[in-house]
């Protein structure tokens, strides 16, 4: 295991990834969530969820009736799926999202949310993409998510974390190679990972033999509002903030800006 793989373990075993979703972005979760549930036929089915962390998704497709399988780097994250769930129909374990151990064509959905960000290497990128196309049935289809390079220098003028120098280069190597370093000890600079332009997360994809792949900006610009708490309590106004964000997550002008990008593609 390299030593960027314990860093990203290391970083996962103290900070609270499902409270990021749960509590922190509410707005990735319902919007990974619906897209998700575009391609979903009825119940049951075979999802695999790689990389799947403390299982937020896995536990809510499981609430819905359909077994999942999860995987996930990081020990801390396969116990908490564990207990994620009470319906009997998730099974999870540790696994390396190159190496995932399910049959040839045994999975209806397959995600791979998490791991494209944390290999930083285009060649394990590559990897993963064609280990989950491996497990995908023909029929299926994979939701593989990356992070915009641009993410962090926009968050770091929102939030004025610019001021900081050392943020600055940070976001500095992030824009010119996509490969973010954190020499802090600020969990909120993140841990290693790759950042993808929107363009290149398609590349890959396709370049993994994927068919009809498309990329999805997830939050867009919804993340930044200013009281997105208070819209997201609300169900009318969160319903209109929604259906903005439906309209223009394809938008390839604005791709970019949106936090999270989400690679959806069929079998091939």
């Amino acid at each position: 295991m390299s030593d960027h793989h314990l860093e990203i373990i290391a970083h996962y075993e103290v900070y609270e990834e499902a409270n990021r979703l749960i509590q922190d972005n509410p707005l990735e979760f319902l919007r990974t969530a619906e897209i998700i549930e575009r391609s979903l036929n009825p119940p049951p089915g075979v999802i695999v969820d790689i990389g799947g962390g403390p299982g937020v998704y896995a536990a809510w497709l499981a609430r819905l009736g359909y077994r999942v399988h999860l995987f996930d780097l990081v020990p801390r994250h396969v116990e908490a799926a564990r207990q994620a769930s009470d319906t009997g129909n998730l099974t999870a374990e540790v696994a390396d999202a190159r190496a995932v151990p399910m049959s040839d064509a045994s999975a209806d959905i397959v995600l791979l949310l998490g791991p494209l960000y944390h290999l930083v290497e285009r060649e394990d990128r590559i990897a993963a993409l064609r280990e989950a196309k491996r497990i995908l049935r023909p029929a299926g289809t994979v939701f593989a998510a990356g992070i915009s390079r641009f993410a962090p220098a926009i968050e770091g003028i929102v939030g004025d974390l610019i001021a900081d120098p050392v943020f600055r280069q940070i976001v500095e190597r992030d824009l010119t190679d996509g490969q973010h370093r954190n020499p802090t000890l600020n969990p909120r600079y993140f841990t290693t990972a790759y950042f993808h332009r929107p363009e290149d997360l398609l590349r890959e994809t396709e370049e993994a033999g994927f068919a009809e792949a498309r990329v999805i900006g997830v939050e867009g610009l919804g993340w930044a509002v200013a009281d997105l708490a208070e819209i997201l309590a609300d169900p009318a106004a969160r319903d209109r903030l929604l259906d903005v964000l439906r309209r223009l997550e394809a938008e390839p002008a604005l791709l970019g800006a949106s936090p999270h990008l989400l690679a959806v593609a069929g079998h091939g």
